[in-house]
């Protein structure tokens, strides 16, 4: 007989589509469990058309520091069939009305200007950080080759000037290809370390659901019964704990920010699993290797 799995250990089902029943729609993260920069994962993409073709539907959730519009562009590139998806929403999306509500600053941006997307028709200044009211932080300056200590006499200046800072992707890592990069949560964490005021708005916060969920009531043009959206994520600490915290049933996968740690002899190991969620205090109700 196989082992007896203890029962807060999360499900290991045989895939997506053995959950259409149990839901009407998913909320999916992109990076780690759709794509990894650069290249899609090619059944994660196959089970969410399936499960759109089966009559569910997919919103993508992301924690994507700018808003919805370029982001198709972006799938077509790498090769994500929008057939995998009816909806964006995006942590950039979830934070403009924080950026607009502080419009023209002036802002300290902390990140690439390619990402001035991000505030474009806002009328926002830009600003060096003696100057600015607010700091808004899309990532590192440098997403290659810098780290979160580098930053540390920034923070300092903007806490002793008591700026607010408004983090546009609270995510810390994402995996690119085969590498780990910093992102601008890991600045949010340690500028709340120093006694900052920190503002995000993408998972695992709630302004981000609170959009999901209106484009799917629009979508399913009924109100939302969350015990039928199942999210989906890498991330124990943004898609897991978002789910916890507004009711969500999770999927955990461990492929992407956990790549390859949480397996034994080339399978999942449930108990690591399990481990990996108590520790950042959050649970999931199924667990996968990848999204398949």
């Amino acid at each position: 007989m196989p082992p007896t799995v203890p029962p807060e250990w999360p499900e290991l089902p045989r895939g997506l589509a053995a959950l259409r029943e149990r839901y009407d729609a998913v909320l999916c993260d992109l990076w780690g469990v759709v794509h990894n920069g650069k290249r899609p994962f090619e059944r994660a993409v196959r089970a969410l058309c399936e499960f759109r073709a089966n009559g569910g539907r997919v919103i993508l959730l992301t924690n994507v520091p700018k808003p919805r519009d370029p982001i198709p562009r972006q799938l077509d590139r790498i090769g994500v069939a929008r057939d995998a998806w009816d909806v964006i929403v995006t942590s950039g999306d979830a934070i403009r009305s924080e950026l607009a509500a502080r419009a023209p600053g002036p802002m300290h941006l902390i990140g690439p200007l390619s990402d001035s997307v991000l505030w474009d028709g806002l009328g926002m200044e830009l600003a060096s950080l003696e100057h600015a009211s607010f700091v808004c932080a899309t990532g590192l300056d440098d997403f290659d080759d810098e780290h979160p200590e580098h930053y540390a006499p920034r923070l300092a200046l903007a806490r002793s000037r008591k700026l607010d800072f408004v983090c546009a992707n609270p995510d810390i890592v994402v995996r690119l290809g085969d590498r780990l990069h910093w992102c601008a949560g890991v600045l949010a964490r340690d500028y709340e370390a120093l006694g900052g005021r920190v503002i995000m708005a993408g998972k695992p916060h709630a302004p981000i659901y609170a959009l999901a969920l209106r484009e799917l009531a629009a979508l399913l043009q009924r109100p939302v019964d969350r015990s039928r959206v199942l999210a989906i994520g890498d991330g124990p600490g943004t898609d897991i704990l978002g789910a916890n915290r507004e009711g969500l049933d999770a999927l955990f996968v461990s492929s992407g920010v956990h790549d390859g740690e949480l397996h034994h002899e080339g399978a999942l190991d449930l108990a690591k699993v399990h481990a990996t969620l108590r520790a950042a205090n959050v649970s999931a109700r199924y667990a996968l290797p990848e999204l398949c």
